[in-house]
């Protein structure tokens, strides 16, 4: 199974309204913001013309994942999201060339040089 092409990109900040602000500098229009309580952030999502978008966030709890991964590494890419045609398929073929991974969805960061790369089926 492959990857066929980055679905997202999720960028961690300490402040959602300058982390805005950096992309719309670049020439990015602001799509949507939304809130997760489940995840514990606040997102700013960007989208791209090839169908992509940039997700910028922050935690509202700092015992969240994304809230953890800000005090230990900083802000930066959290994540990238590939799309993938089945990810039970992809997955078991990751793990067996020796991917280290969380779940069938995850990659660890330490098959990747410290970056979390998620799987999705979505478009």
């Amino acid at each position: 199974m492959s990857l066929q092409r980055v679905h997202h990109l999720v960028v961690r900040v300490k402040d959602l309204e300058q982390g805005i602000a950096s992309y719309e500098a670049m020439g990015l229009k602001l799509d949507r913001r939304a809130e997760s309580a489940a995840l514990s952030l606040k997102q700013a999502f960007f989208k791209l013309d090839d169908g992509s978008y940039i997700e910028v966030c922050t935690p509202t709890d700092p015992n969240s994942a994304v809230g953890k991964a800000l005090e230990s590494r900083g802000e930066g890419i959290h994540s990238i999201v590939f799309k993938v045609e089945e990810i039970a398929r992809t997955a078991a073929d990751f793990k067996g060339r020796g991917v280290t991974m969380i779940g069938d969805t995850f990659v660890h960061p330490k098959s990747t040089h410290g970056v979390l790369v998620q799987l999705t089926e979505k478009d």
